[in-house]
């Protein structure tokens, strides 16, 4: 890992922008206080050809910068700080549990157009560029080695959405990484259901008279349906949605209960959040694989069923990995499950202690 220069060129740097301490999230088991701070990449260039002469990027780090360096990645229209949940960070940065903070150095990216990185509200709205997910990658690439100046890291892991990711950092930079964890995902073309109902959920928004091509005055209605209603349909366990909801009434307090609660603040970031999974498919570079790579999928995942065979036929052409595929039962949540460490915890720490 690294060491000399260059720990110290991330430790000098940490100070220069000011990384504000914060209290650390009620946990499981308590972690050093998480740290904030920005950094711009200059001149950045998105797979459409168009540059933003500047491109925030906002994160969040756990431990000292000189321990192994694990990159996390979120998913879709989350942040970097809303990993420190007690489910997740609670399970996982304590004294002795796998990324004991004490001996990682954890870094937490909030995404290209997500948390408090560049997205289309700052101020462009509907001119902000067209993102992909190559392009979100890019940027993690971008802070990990000019704004942290890393050149290796011990692991990159990251759930959903941010499995997605960890799988493009597998193919796109092979060579920067002892370690790949990718979770509630797969690393095959976006298509099927998951991609259908995706579509219809940004169509929904596109298409409600109050979006205005984006440039409304006033969050359009549909901005919280869509979300609701792709959320139900994709994300909670078959099992687990029936035991709560037993009955017709108990399914309609469930739903007005969703209806009810957060909605996504901004259509337009919605929008491109979900929209930048278009086209994504790391498949054809699945053999350019180096690292070792330990995936982690639920049984019951709406997104990404086991019953197509599509994972297992693409793990057989990574060179070092292998699939934990979590069984399906009351207490899994589909999509949802790996948001939960204690499913797969131990898991990771076998792997983690058979890397070289």
């Amino acid at each position: 890992m690294p060491t000399g220069p260059t720990v110290s060129r991330r430790a000098a740097l940490l100070g220069g922008l000011a990384l504000v301490a914060l209290p650390a999230a009620a946990a499981a088991t308590e972690f050093p206080a998480p740290r904030e701070a920005s950094w711009v990449a200059r001149d950045f260039r998105f797979h459409t050809g168009e540059v933003l002469p500047e491109l925030r990027l906002h994160y969040t780090t756990v431990g000292d910068p000189g321990g192994q360096p694990v990159l996390v990645l979120h998913g879709t229209g989350g942040s970097g700080r809303g990993m420190l949940t007690p489910a997740f960070a609670g399970e996982l940065f304590g004294p002795g549990q796998p990324l004991d903070a004490a001996r990682h150095f954890i870094i937490l990216p909030d995404a290209l157009g997500a948390g408090r990185s560049a997205k289309p509200s700052d101020g462009l709205r509907g001119r902000f560029p067209r993102y992909n997910y190559d392009d979100m990658v890019l940027a993690q690439h971008r802070l990990v080695t000019e704004g942290l100046g890393l050149r290796r890291l011990r692991l990159v892991i990251g759930n959903s959405m941010g499995g997605m990711h960890a799988w493009l950092w597998g193919v796109t930079h092979p060579d920067v990484m002892d370690a790949i964890v990718p979770m509630a995902s797969q690393p095959t073309a976006m298509a099927g259901r998951n991609w259908m109902l995706r579509r219809l959920m940004v169509e929904t928004i596109r298409r409600d008279p109050a979006y205005k091509n984006g440039d409304y005055a006033e969050q359009p209605p549909s901005l919280r349906t869509a979300g609701v209603f792709y959320n139900t349909a994709t994300n909670g366990g078959t099992l687990n949605l029936q035991a709560a909801a037993p009955t017709g009434e108990a399914a309609d307090r469930l739903v007005e209960a969703r209806l009810a609660g957060p909605v996504a603040p901004d259509a337009n970031d919605f929008v491109w959040q979900w929209d930048s999974s278009r086209g994504y498919d790391p498949s054809p570079g699945l053999e350019r694989i180096k690292a070792r790579v330990l995936a982690i999928n639920s049984a019951d995942d709406e997104r990404n069923p086991p019953e197509t065979g599509l994972m297992q036929a693409a793990m057989r052409r990574v060179a070092h990995g292998r699939l934990l595929l979590i069984p399906a039962s009351a207490e899994t949540l589909g999509h949802g499950t790996t948001a939960n460490v204690r499913f797969w915890r131990d898991a990771l720490g076998a792997f983690l202690r058979e890397l070289p």
